[in-house]
């Protein structure tokens, strides 16, 4: 993982996941990590109510002292930040691209509000706009690296995804394994399932080069069931921790700014998903 960490956190028990795992992986990793609190507000609101405004800014300093705390009990540098503006994800992505972080780690959802931190909203224009990883992490997700799963389609933001999996997976070790899974549509032809299969034998020989164990499996969605739920099911059979996807998957619309298959399996899974892009 990388050196340097980032934390969008709303204040809310959804944020808590990201914060954990945030943590974890930086004491494992010797990272140093940045945490932040984005503030949703217009003017109006702080000319109209500026103690309101000046209670959820001490109420937030204390929630990010709380967590920079936890983080220097465990033996990792933390750094807070305090942004107020009209757009969250701006302002993430701008301090974490001035930090250099290559990894933000956010929730899911959080609430609503002046701190409302949604996918959807926030989360996805997060994951559409910045350079780097993004990991989200739902609330009660626990990362312990033993099952990563790669869902590829062959695109280049699928590639790099694969890449970063290979490279996760050396890293943990013996105790982590690979699985690695090509999902086509019911109705694909056959060139989309020779891709499909060539992504698969490309990520596979990587890892032999690797000596990385990799289990390999081209499957059609069943019907009445989209690409999202055959990988999200895919994952529950392999016990996954985590699933490692490309940003943007081979679509038409090459103007998305996150494919549809990624932004479902993130609001459907239970599961921590790194989304990487090429």
């Amino acid at each position: 993982m990388d050196k340097k960490i980032f934390i969008a956190t709303d204040g809310s028990e959804y944020s808590e996941g990201a914060v954990r795992e945030a943590i974890n992986i930086a004491k494992t990793c010797g990272s140093q990590l940045y945490v932040m609190l984005a503030i949703e507000i217009n003017p109006e609101f702080i000319a109209l109510a500026p103690l309101a405004m000046e209670s959820i800014e001490k109420e937030s300093r204390k929630y990010l002292e709380g967590i920079r705390e936890r983080a220097v009990k465990e033996n990792v540098e933390c750094e807070t930040i305090i942004r107020k503006g009209d757009s969250p994800y701006k302002l993430i992505i701008e301090e974490a691209e001035k930090k250099q972080a290559g990894l933000i780690v956010m929730g899911r959802c959080g609430k609503t509000g002046l701190m409302k931190l949604l996918m959807g909203s926030v989360t996805a224009r997060i994951i559409g706009h910045c350079t780097g990883k993004v990991l989200v992490v739902p609330m009660a997700s626990s990362i312990q690296w033993k099952n990563i799963v790669i869902a590829t389609d062959g695109s280049k933001d699928s590639k790099a995804a694969a890449e970063e999996a290979l490279s996760l997976t050396k890293c943990c070790g013996s105790k982590s394994a690979l699985h690695a899974l090509a999902v086509t549509r019911k109705s694909a032809t056959e060139e989309r399932i020779q891709i499909a299969n060539n992504a698969l034998k490309e990520i596979k020989s990587k890892a032999e080069k690797e000596n990385i164990k990799v289990d390999t499996l081209v499957v059609k969605s069943k019907p009445h069931e989209s690409i999202h739920e055959t990988i999200i099911e895919y994952a529950k059979e392999k016990n996954a921790d985590i699933i490692v996807m490309g940003c943007r998957g081979r679509t038409r619309l090459q103007r998305l700014l996150m494919g549809s298959v990624t932004e479902r399996v993130i609001g459907h899974t239970d599961y921590a998903v790194l989304v990487v892009k090429s």
